[in-house]
């Protein structure tokens, strides 16, 4: 049966194409960000920690921006919320094309991903209630259907990362450029089209009662993420006297956004089950998009920008078709969605640590293509369990757990692959080359929640690649490209550590939903009965 049959609205086809092609953007943006980062780490000098947190907030961003618009999104409506988006990627581009210098790059590039990321959030807080409202009965289906765009848009830019930039020479802002052209097709789709209501909307849940599911559980997650970002954001502001006391100034306004959702629940601790949900989305959002931020510089690094370019193609045209064959698999092979996630999991383990050993291109294809499949299903079958368990929570337990996801991996994900690169790479290049690392080393220190290391010189590391690769390298420069890459092993075979502990999870709530008769999906009234 098609879309357009299985949909509670006549347009409903033409609705879930239009978020389709909304998310495809996001990709698009994506996949050329993390193509361009080796030009910026070249031409500002940037470590790879700076690097992750302007990365890093090519998320945060989108945080505010889904949970601001899951919000408000049944009262403002879908249009005017596509709208605002279609403005945020316009003024993003604008930002971003603003770094010209070593001293203005890092805020630019930092708030201009942010305002990309924002614009990307208020999106996906249209499209996923939108769809999970379109297709009451499939909801994993098609929100895997719609969530296929992400991994399309990153095949499409990469390669035309590839073209622009490696095959035509065209300059950073050039490339980054690219992703308007999609932009401007979702805001053609969605032109003139009439939205329906949610469930929640049509049963009359006012504000409060689809906020209480979410409760003070909920909120204590998400508050702990917004509560790492102010103090990022803010210690920059603050006078000399005051920046060492940003991270505790972000805390204390977490905890007022905390009592102020307690106040609009009337403190209700809100559900263990989305609470659960929440702490695992947030780990993996980390694994998935926090990795997909950094495989594609690492596989560069460990083979060749080619090779790199076509392993990163490879993994995301795994998951674009298999997002297609989330209905196939439950109904074949008799899984539920948290069976589904288990299994996942299980294939994410072995497939970072196998990429950790990595050394020929064909291994690389097996371990990277094992973790791929691992990661397919992940996101858009966490948003349908969300839909299918808390239908009164309408648009805003999605939404936060969306934010929750992509916050935490502007805030932890990124920076701390990052980190771990800079820290790994450091320890090595030291201990294998003394002499090399004190030429090699940053003036500026990395530091990660707590953790300090002395990362080498983006600048540095960059031109030790390019002169290796044209065998002209010194003796230090080779040292250090062997301790980057050593680095990068290291790296991933941390990350597995996050699926590992997302198996464990998945393996409680298959026990749990066993021991109540079984996974289904619930109707308001249920829900409150």
């Amino acid at each position: 049966m098609s879309a357009k049959s299985e949909g509670i609205a006549p347009n409903a086809s033409r609705l879930l194409w239009a978020g389709f092609m909304a998310i495809l953007a996001a990709g698009v943006g994506f996949a050329l960000r993390n193509g361009i980062l080796g030009a910026w780490a070249a031409q500002y000098g940037f470590s790879d920690t700076q690097l992750g947190a302007i990365g890093g907030a090519g998320f945060s961003g989108f945080c505010f921006g889904i949970i601001i618009g899951g919000v408000i999104v049944d009262k403002l409506g879908y249009g005017k919320l596509v709208a605002v988006a279609l403005l945020g990627h316009i003024l993003s581009a604008v930002v971003t094309f603003g770094a010209n210098t070593p001293d203005n790059a890092y805020n630019c590039l930092y708030w201009g991903m942010f305002i990309f990321a924002y614009a990307n959030g208020t999106l996906e807080a249209v499209a996923n209630p939108l769809v999970a409202t379109l297709f009451p009965k499939k909801r994993t289906h098609y929100l895997n259907i719609l969530h296929a765009s992400w991994p399309l848009g990153m095949i499409i830019g990469a390669l035309a990362s590839y073209l622009l930039g490696t095959q035509l020479g065209l300059s950073w802002k050039m490339q980054l450029a690219f992703y308007l052209v999609p932009t401007v097709a979702y805001a053609v789709m969605f032109m003139g089209q009439s939205f329906p209501k949610s469930e929640a909307a049509i049963k009359g849940a006012n504000f409060s009662e689809m906020f209480k599911d979410v409760g003070l559980l909920g909120a204590v997650v998400a508050c702990f993420l917004l509560s790492l970002f102010l103090g990022d954001v803010i210690k920059p502001l603050l006078p000399e006297t005051l920046a060492n006391n940003a991270a505790t100034i972000g805390y204390v306004l977490g905890g007022v956004l905390l009592i102020t959702v307690g106040v609009i629940t009337r403190f209700a601790i809100g559900s263990v089950l989305l609470f659960v949900l929440f702490l695992t989305h947030l780990i993996l959002g980390s694994l998935e998009l926090g990795t997909d931020s950094w495989i594609e510089r690492i596989t560069k690094n460990l083979f060749d920008e080619e090779k790199g370019k076509t392993l990163f193609i490879w993994t995301c045209t795994i998951m674009f078709a298999l997002r297609f064959c989330a209905h196939w698999i439950e109904t074949k092979l008799k899984l539920s969605p948290v069976g589904l996630l288990l299994v996942c999991s299980i294939l994410a383990i072995i497939g970072l640590q196998l990429a950790s050993g990595m050394q020929t291109f064909t291994m690389a294809m097996i371990a990277l293509g094992i973790y791929a499949v691992g990661k397919t299903f992940f996101w858009p079958t966490m948003l349908a369990i969300v839909g299918d368990r808390f239908p009164r929570s309408g648009a805003v337990a999605m939404s936060i757990m969306g934010g929750v996801g992509m916050l935490s991996v502007g805030m932890i994900g990124g920076p701390g692959l990052g980190f771990s690169k800079d820290y790994f790479t450091a320890k090595e290049l030291e201990s294998k080359n003394p002499a090399a690392y004190a030429e090699m080393k940053s003036a500026t220190p990395s530091s990660f929640f707590g953790m300090k290391a002395t990362p080498v010189d983006g600048t540095k590391l960059e031109e030790a690649k390019t002169a290796v690769k044209a065998g002209t390298g010194s003796e230090s420069q080779k040292a250090v490209v062997d301790a980057n890459q050593a680095g990068d092993r290291k790296t991933l075979k941390i990350d597995s550590i996050l699926p590992t502990t997302m198996a464990v999870i998945y393996l409680g709530l298959l026990i749990y939903f066993k021991t109540i008769g079984g996974y289904r999906v619930l109707r308001i009234d249920e829900q409150s009965a």
